[in-house]
């Protein structure tokens, strides 16, 4: 599946990037993206598109998520 980058989140990106979230890399930089600096919406969107065990796999990848917001999403994750 390919998306447009937000530039909103993705501002170190060339407007109007697309990101292929069939790659693990650029997955994970979309859910890294929206999972720290992403609004509800964005977080819809993520849910939407994305099956709840591809985010779980990629938030294991990412190697730079604050401790919290890890916590939350794993936590959230264990219940689906």
């Amino acid at each position: 599946m390919k998306i447009t980058a937000e530039p909103r989140l993705f501002w170190f990106l060339k407007e109007g990037t697309t990101l292929d979230l069939d790659k693990s890399s650029q997955l994970d930089l979309y859910v890294q993206q929206v999972v720290t600096r992403g609004r509800f919406n964005d977080v819809k969107i993520l849910l939407a598109h994305v099956p709840w065990e591809d985010i779980r796999m990629s938030l294991k990848r990412v190697p730079v998520l604050p401790f919290e917001i890890k916590r939350f999403w794993e936590d959230l994750l264990a219940g689906h």
